[in-house]
């Protein structure tokens, strides 16, 4: 058995641990063994990957396993990493980890809040480890089907339409993927469902590569925020708990960017070249449209929520520019965006626990209350709008610069126009801060709140430490995620 099936045996374990637990120190111990037991085995994959790849070993996939598991339609337990899954398995755990410190003080079903949060945590390190298209789908349903509850039970605000609405937009989605997947594997002789075997020996003619391309990249666009199916996140994200926000927005959503471009892309890529210009008008209306949008919101999570669509379009579009350069910074963005959206998302539950309320015309002056808290949505803030030093910089500019490889007209104009939501980012942070953070006091009764609790301290610290690490030292992950994305652009541009 390979050791990527640890990432879905020790949430197993969890599963049960939780299930026997009789109290909530209890349930608290399981969380926090479980999550650290994830957190370190990522550690270790990611070095272990790094080490391997210094080694010599060329090898597309490392650490693979496969058994039959479903022989009518050969279907497989297949497992494998290369550099995209090591690092979005490593994000994943860290989300994870920093997401049970920030749930330490819910109430009430503790405890049965933390099973469906740690299935949703299963089905997403499946998804990464899987090379499968079945068994990635299993895995994607898996990590979907708790979002319901998770927000319907446990959110606020108006969770059950927003519950309803996610679940029913994604699952429309999850209807288009079936149908791409198999699409895929009858068209392509219905010997294999392995996405490297398909990417290797590829037989799908172009007229229907073309068919079903739309299938799979509006199906993982979906959960990607794709404009013009993007409405279910804002209003996911706005009535989901704390940790869910932070696991929703900083791992939920790269399913989406890892599943165009590794499964969309990669195995129908005469389809990706000539359709990608429909999808880059898409996410470039994504990317502007979600910067603007949040700039006129005034709840702190629509904000950030609308920031979300902004970034994960920026993560689609770069994808589709097809260069090294720009595909690098995809990933980049997706690990970047991840941490600081867990951290702004974290922050926020934080302050609304204590306040009960995200309206920023009604905060004001909490520097002077709870300096810990906001001296953290500052850092946030600035490694959102992209300040140098900070993994948000990192990303963008592999983003924009690559994007600009394309020396024709329409690439270019599209990057020149996607190039404006920095600008407006900025303007939407900036108001934010200087509004809650930095004018007087507004309610008097905000001078008897508390900054943050040990547990709080420890969730922000790491996502902290995460998005400046990644800002001052990010050629170990680049050097990672190059390896991988080379390979997969020398099938898409063949």
């Amino acid at each position: 058995m390979s050791i990527l099936s640890l990432f879905v045996v020790i949430p197993a374990l969890m599963l049960l641990g939780l299930w026997i637990a009789r109290n909530l120190n209890q349930v608290r111990g399981v969380m926090v063994a479980g999550s650290s037991c994830l957190l370190a085995l990522s550690v270790w994959l990611t070095v272990a990957f790094i080490q391997a790849r210094q080694s010599g070993n060329t090898d597309p996939m490392l650490f693979t396993y496969s058994v039959e598991w479903f022989k009518p339609l050969n279907i497989a337990y297949a497992v494998g990493v290369d550099g995209i899954s090591v690092v979005m398995l490593l994000l994943s755990s860290i989300i994870v980890f920093t997401g049970t410190f920030a749930s330490w003080q819910l109430k009430p079903l503790t405890k049965e809040y933390f099973l469906w949060f740690t299935l949703l945590s299963t089905g997403v390190f499946g998804f990464f480890i899987c090379v499968d298209m079945f068994t990635m789908f299993m895995f994607y349903e898996v990590a979907l089907i708790p979002m319901y509850l998770l927000i319907g039970v446990w959110g606020s605000g108006k969770k059950e339409y927003a519950a309803m609405k996610l679940t029913l937009m994604l699952m429309g989605g999850s209807a288009l993927l079936i149908l791409g997947i198999l699409g895929i594997y009858f068209f392509n002789g219905a010997t294999t469902m392995n996405v490297m075997e398909i990417a290797a020996n590829n037989h799908i003619p172009h007229d229907v590569q073309n068919v079903f391309f739309p299938f799979i990249f509006i199906g993982f666009g979906v959960l990607g925020a794709l404009f013009p199916f993007h409405t279910w996140s804002p209003d996911g994200h706005a009535s989901a708990p704390t940790a869910v926000s932070m696991l929703h927005a900083g791992v939920l959503m790269k399913l989406g960017g890892y599943g165009c471009f590794r499964v969309a892309m990669f195995l129908l890529p005469s389809a990706a070249q000539d359709l990608s210009w429909i999808f880059i008008i898409l996410t470039t209306i994504s990317v502007v449209y979600g910067a603007f949008s949040a700039c006129v919101q005034t709840d702190l999570k629509y904000i950030n929520a609308y920031s979300s669509v902004s970034h994960c379009g920026l993560v689609l579009f770069a994808l589709l520019m097809m260069t090294k350069t720009a595909c690098t910074g995809a990933i980049l963005q997706m690990l970047s965006h991840g941490l600081m959206t867990a951290l702004f998302f974290a922050l926020i539950g934080m302050i609304y626990g204590r306040t009960h309320t995200r309206d920023i015309r009604q905060l004001g002056g909490l520097m002077k209350i709870m300096p810990f808290l906001s001296v953290g949505y500052v850092i946030a803030g600035l490694a959102n709008l992209g300040l140098p030093g900070f993994s948000g910089f990192v990303a963008e500019m592999n983003i924009f610069v690559g994007s600009f490889e394309n020396d024709d007209t329409f690439h270019r104009t599209a990057t020149i126009i996607a190039c404006t939501s920095i600008v407006i980012t900025a303007v939407y942070i900036l108001r934010v801060v200087g509004k809650i953070l930095y004018q007087k006091v507004t309610n008097p009764h905000y001078l008897e709140l508390t900054d943050a609790t040990w547990d709080e301290r420890v969730a922000v610290c790491c996502l902290i430490f995460c998005v400046a690490g990644l800002g001052i030292a990010p050629l170990w992950v680049s050097n990672v995620i190059n390896d991988a994305v080379g390979p997969i652009l020398n099938v898409i541009n063949f």
